[in-house]
């Protein structure tokens, strides 16, 4: 037995390695040369890879040069073979500059901060921003980083924490904490740990000085900032921090403004009140300022609506508004932030890719006629090679995008926008190293109408069913059910490692986006404030029996779930409410008691919204809020659950806390139900370590294995 599980370890080890080791476009940029009879462009594209070796994540650049036809400069005539990669080590941010192609890079050496200017004779220029001691830390995460070249090049702006022994007074004790080691400092929750205070910086590279902008409002910390056109002043997100501060990643619907603050330190919000906003994305033409716009508070994620903001006139208008309900077929809304480069050169178009059922789409839409038209290959679901196109950047009209199913890991794609009425010509410019000839097809499911949602009455949701392309014992496949957390995010139909190592060591797998996922409309979403542990638990039922009625290659006897998140809350639920269905649960820091959960989560007020009440930053808990919260979680189906379960945790989870899983490991040990439990004592929700990852596909398997 022992052998048999060393050789099983083995196999899954080198599957994972395989599939894992795939890897995928992160950004994109593009230059542009006019030759005297043909024009030349250059994609540079950034790439991520898990090394399992070092247990971390590799980054390397690749560059392609396309020649367009000399009579139709929007048609590829040849694309050069691309260069080897070279590795980017250390690099926190980078940023290309418009005119002269400079690049600016903040990377990171033995915990010192550099500034680096190159240009094509090499290294130009180099600052120590950490000897310097003007500010803490240069913050490179997606919710506050930038890096933002000037007009006239001579200037970068970017957002660092400010520096603690700064006598700035503020109305958070933030001053205090500079001074005493003691004082309690707010962060912004999970995955942006020690970022509190937060400051727009500028470097004059003329003369190499470095300097924090004054007078932005005390009440907000800044990030997301650019230079406003003619580079006298900079636009930025500010996002409100009084009374305090709620956790930001994965949450859209914190209270933020679009401020403008000159640089003598006149600042102005060019948003309305109490609106949450991201994304600020100036027009080539320096005419017009676009902008996400959310809801404050209700889901943590949203259907958002994309703003313009006319600069010269100061007006604001609704570009795309919330999409409540899609007919099938149709664009249903944006979901996610906008990529840095999403104008066509002409100021008239943005592009976008967005959830489009269980399905991620390439969009444009075009200002003059507010007309939404799909970029992809095909309209057509049955066509379609690719279930997700992600748009990274579009520059000059090229735009560069990754493509990918279940099947088929990353592609680098290129294509110009298209004239009115005609189709993207795409070109590939990188194959993936290898394919994989699984099945995957897309599962509509209509709730009956006991299960129809009486306020949001006739919502349809989804699942992308993936099958190994032979069963490895000519029997019926067991079948994994994979859970999205979120609860307000979605499965795609695209390249998952961890559904592609499954479907490789012959599992099938359905991942579902029950009512509550995006890309089905704002209704979808709200149809699920209040209902959790019933409405998505039956969902996800749901799915499950229409996937084994439409497939009797499906084993119904060999069922397992597994979910991270609100995808373990939802794992557990199902093990608890169906207990002679399942046959075994993997569960990463699954939400097992909500009423527990309330007094440590990052994000509290969703503790409250998911069970269908309103929140207030003065709230505080009663009865009544308790046990609703009590009533829809897991741990009130402990004693049913037969099944074996095995939890996953992060030990520095700021959003679920650990005590959560520990809370139902406890009382399955108390009831001698088999349980496991891995504890990773450095790793925070998302469980994101290379070597973590690895280790929970493994003990994941292991455990199917024993128990399917």
């Amino acid at each position: 037995m022992e052998a048999l599980t060393r050789m099983e370890t083995r196999q899954i080890t080198g599957v994972y390695g395989e599939v894992s080791g795939i890897p995928a476009p992160v950004s994109a940029y593009v230059s542009q040369e006019q030759l005297p009879e043909l024009r030349v462009y250059t994609v540079t594209a950034e790439w991520s890879q898990n090394d399992l070796v070092r247990g971390s994540r590799l980054r390397y650049s690749q560059q392609w040069t396309l020649i367009t036809n000399s009579n139709d400069q929007r048609s590829i005539r040849t694309v050069l073979p691309p260069g080897s990669c070279a590795p980017v080590s250390g690099e926190l941010l980078s940023g290309l500059s418009p005119i002269r192609g400079l690049r600016a890079v903040v990377r990171e050496t033995s915990d010192q901060q550099l500034l680096e200017i190159w240009d094509s004779h090499g290294l130009r220029k180099c600052l120590n921003l950490t000897a310097l001691n003007i500010h803490g830390r240069v913050y490179d995460d997606a919710q506050f980083g930038c890096l933002s070249w000037s007009e006239c090049e001579n200037k970068l702006l970017y957002v660092a924490e400010k520096s603690k022994n700064t006598s700035t007074e503020t109305h958070d004790g933030d001053s205090a904490c500079g001074k005493d080691r003691s004082v309690y400092c707010e962060d912004w929750g999970e995955a942006l740990t020690n970022k509190s205070s937060s400051a727009i910086c500028v470097v004059n590279l003329q003369n190499g000085s470095v300097s924090v902008l004054q007078g932005v409002p005390p009440q907000v910390s800044p990030g997301q900032a650019l230079w406003s056109p003619g580079s006298q002043s900079v636009i930025f997100v500010g996002w409100y921090h009084e009374p305090f501060r709620l956790g930001l990643k994965f949450c859209s619907n914190r209270r933020s403004g679009l401020f403008r603050l000159d640089l003598d330190g006149h600042c102005e919000c060019l948003s309305g009140d109490n609106l949450s906003v991201s994304c600020p994305r100036l027009s080539p033409d320096g005419s017009t300022l676009i902008y996400l716009q959310g809801r404050v508070f209700g889901p943590h994620n949203q259907c958002l609506s994309l703003q313009q903001l006319d600069l010269k006139s100061g007006k604001t208008s609704t570009l795309l508004d919330v999409v409540n309900r899609p007919n099938t077929g149709e664009f249903a809304g944006i979901y996610e932030a906008l990529p840095s480069c999403c104008w066509s050169a002409d100021s008239q178009r943005v592009v976008f890719s967005s959830a489009c059922r269980n399905w991620k789409d390439l969009f444009m839409v075009d200002r003059r006629s507010k007309k939404v038209t799909s970029l992809s290959d095909s309209a057509s679901d049955l066509s379609k090679v690719y279930g997700s196109w992600k748009l990274l950047t579009v520059q000059k009209d090229l735009m560069v995008v990754c493509c990918s199913s279940p099947n088929t890991p990353p592609t680098l794609r290129v294509g110009f926008l298209p004239s009115a009425g005609k189709a993207v010509t795409w070109q590939t410019l990188q194959q993936p190293v290898m394919t994989f000839n699984f099945h995957w097809t897309i599962l509509d499911v209509t709730p009956p109408s006991e299960e129809d949602n009486t306020h949001y009455s006739g919502l349809d949701f989804g699942a992308v069913l993936v099958k190994p392309s032979h069963s490895l014992y000519d029997a019926k496949i067991p079948l994994v059910v994979f859970i999205h957390g979120g609860p307000h995010s979605q499965f795609p139909a695209e390249w998952n490692s961890t559904t592609a190592g499954l479907a490789k060591l012959g599992f099938a797998v359905l991942m579902v986006n029950y009512r509550g996922s995006t890309g089905f409309g704002q209704d979808s979403i709200l149809s699920l404030i209040g209902q959790i542990g019933s409405q998505d638990v039956k969902d996800v039922q749901r799915a499950v029996l229409t996937a084994l009625q439409g497939d009797l290659a499906l084993d119904p006897k060999r069922l397992a779930v597994i979910g991270g998140s609100h995808g373990g809350f939802l794992s557990c639920h199902l093990v608890g409410q169906y207990p002679e269905f399942y046959r075994a649960c993997a569960a990463r820091n699954p939400v097992i008691n909500a009423a527990t959960l309330l007094g440590t989560s990052d994000i509290v007020d969703w503790r409250y919204t998911s069970v269908g009440f309103q929140y207030s930053y003065d709230q505080i808990p009663t009865a009544e809020a308790l046990a609703a919260m009590l009533e829809k979680s897991p741990i009130t189906h402990a004693a049913q659950i037969k099944a074996p379960v095995l939890l996953m945790l992060g030990g520095r989870d700021r959003r679920v806390s650990p005590h959560q899983g520990l809370e139902l490991y406890k009382a399955l040990k108390s009831r001698a139900s088999p349980v496991r439990l891995l504890w990773f004592a450095e790793d925070g929700h998302s469980l994101s370590r290379v070597d973590t990852q690895a280790n929970c596909f493994l003990n994941i398997v292991l455990w199917l294995n024993q128990h399917l």
